[in-house]
């Protein structure tokens, strides 16, 4: 198995840019994120760079289907990239001589306001680099949406900066691998999909409050249609804490036992410490709760 990282090409993509954050030496660069979580599972790379989140468009749903149903695969790590999107053309072209634009579905959604206040139609590319090479080699006074990095690849200017409709624009990437599970660091989250065996009145109710009553605290639900029907849908629960704690082990076996049919998609460290304080004053909580008891307790004749 290679020890290359893959991404969503071509070069110059926001994965790309992620690549480059986490330094990344070994990195390639795929046509799909369908291609990208395959050449992982079937061990043609150790490990892939995927877009899971964006902060204005939502969940990246190539991204979470192919985990939830097509592979299993492992979050190891996760990384939030600040996302500044421009609309790069050739040297010379100007913004009210650009005829259509081009980019990924996501980073389109993200300027959608921008862009019709124009009138600019658009097209859509496997990526915002792939949309930056497209501009580059037609004779046509295109426009790509995408960053500075994939301007320079590409030869393109930027001819109108930080374009996206609202302010604060992120996106979450995570690194999968096939066979690992990321060590415990204390600061730490977990994926789970939760099939139900059945649709019944409080089932969702039963699932959160194995989390509410073991003091987890849950940073992310989101259902998902499980391509069974109409109506049919599974949950993707993101929680703080790591397989390895008790306390979280417990609570997927009371689930697993119980409830649900749960897919474990990663344990994995996180970035800053907001996690760790708030799991720290949990136990803490409950360490005082024990004590409480156990002095009752001694009273017991």
């Amino acid at each position: 198995m290679s020890r290359s990282i893959g991404f969503l090409g071509p070069e110059g993509s926001f994965s790309h840019e992620a690549t480059l954050t986490l330094g990344a030496q070994d990195s390639v660069a795929y046509r799909s994120l369908a291609d990208l979580l395959a050449a992982v599972s079937d061990g043609e790379i150790a490990q892939a760079l995927v877009p899971l989140e964006n902060a204005l468009e939502g969940t990246v749903a190539a991204t979470i289907d192919g985990l939830v149903f097509d592979h299993d695969l492992y979050i190891v790590h996760e990384l939030i990239l600040p996302i500044s999107l421009h609309l790069l053309a050739k040297p010379g072209v100007a913004i009210d001589e650009v005829t259509s634009v081009r980019s990924y579905v996501h980073a389109l959604g993200q300027v959608r306001n921008y862009l019709a206040s124009r009138g600019l139609a658009t097209v859509e590319t496997g990526s915002t680099s792939q949309a930056a090479r497209e501009v580059s080699e037609s004779s046509e006074k295109w426009a790509a949406v995408g960053s500075l990095l994939a301007g320079e690849i590409f030869g393109l200017d930027s001819i109108a900066n930080d374009i996206a409709d609202h302010g604060a624009n992120a996106t979450k990437f995570v690194v999968v691998e096939k066979n690992r599970i990321a060590s415990p660091t204390g600061q730490d989250r977990t994926s789970i999909v939760c099939f139900q065996d059945a649709d019944r009145p409080g089932s969702l109710f039963g699932i959160l409050g194995r989390f509410a009553a073991r003091d987890i605290n849950l940073t992310r639900l989101e259902s998902r249609p499980t391509k069974q029907g109409l109506g049919n849908y599974c949950f993707v629960i993101e929680f703080e804490g790591h397989i390895g704690d008790d306390v979280v082990s417990d609570c997927l076996i009371d689930l697993q036992a119980h409830l649900a049919r749960v897919k474990f998609l990663g344990s994995y460290p996180v970035t800053g410490e907001q996690s760790q304080e708030r799991r720290g004053d949990v136990e803490q909580a409950r360490l005082r709760a024990d004590e409480w008891v156990r002095q009752i307790k001694g009273l017991i004749s």
